[in-house]
């Protein structure tokens, strides 16, 4: 189950070097490198015995993560018209 996990997170790390077009799709990538990590830390907390309090912080880190991608997405969109983050200038904001 580890392999397949670790697997899983090599593959998704790849995605996100080779996908770099368009902003959501970073974003989509990056949540599911989040997920999975999340599931590795699920199964070695539950393996280990502790507590569960840390996935749960964990997970409100993750929902913070994903609202201000979304929130810059809505910006760059309303801004320049696109998700292209080829039109991207970090001097234009």
């Amino acid at each position: 189950m580890f392999y397949i996990m670790m697997f899983m997170l090599m593959l998704g790390i790849i995605m996100f070097c080779m996908m770099h077009k368009h902003l959501l799709q970073t974003l989509l990538i990056l949540e599911f490198l989040v997920l999975i990590m999340f599931l590795m830390m699920f199964f070695m907390i539950l393996i280990m015995g502790y507590e569960m309090y840390y996935s749960l912080l964990f997970l409100i880190f993750t929902v913070c993560e994903g609202a201000l991608g979304l929130s810059i997405l809505v910006n760059l969109v309303r801004n320049q018209g696109n998700d292209f983050i080829s039109s991207m200038s970090v001097l234009s904001w």
